[in-house]
């Protein structure tokens, strides 16, 4: 299983509405960082599942969300339970620390 894409119609509905805590990966194509994290999200993913969500918003394609969380730089990963931004991070991460940023709020 890996990440799931969300945009503006269905960031509601995957993120906001999700009744378990989610990790979302804000990010653009042209982000060599970014590109660099993806196997790591999407491994994460598998790695949390029925536990956790992972969402990736592409900034490019949703920036009116990128603006709504003060996304100023990628890739940023936000942690949300219960709708709520709980804790956000910024810069390229190792898969033990988002995974511990998630399970932080499980």
């Amino acid at each position: 299983m890996s990440a799931i894409h969300a945009d503006n119609n269905t960031f509601r509905a995957e993120v906001l509405e999700s009744d378990q805590p989610v990790l979302v990966d804000f990010w653009a194509p042209w982000c060599g960082p970014c590109r660099a994290m993806s196997p790591v999200v999407d491994e994460l993913a598998n790695d949390l599942a029925g536990k956790a969500k992972v969402v990736k918003v592409n900034v490019d394609e949703a920036p009116e969300l990128a603006a709504m969380y003060g996304v100023r730089s990628i890739p940023m990963f936000a942690v949300f339970s219960g709708g709520d931004l709980m804790q956000a991070t910024v810069g390229g991460r190792s898969k033990q620390d988002l995974a511990q940023l998630v399970e932080s709020h499980l």
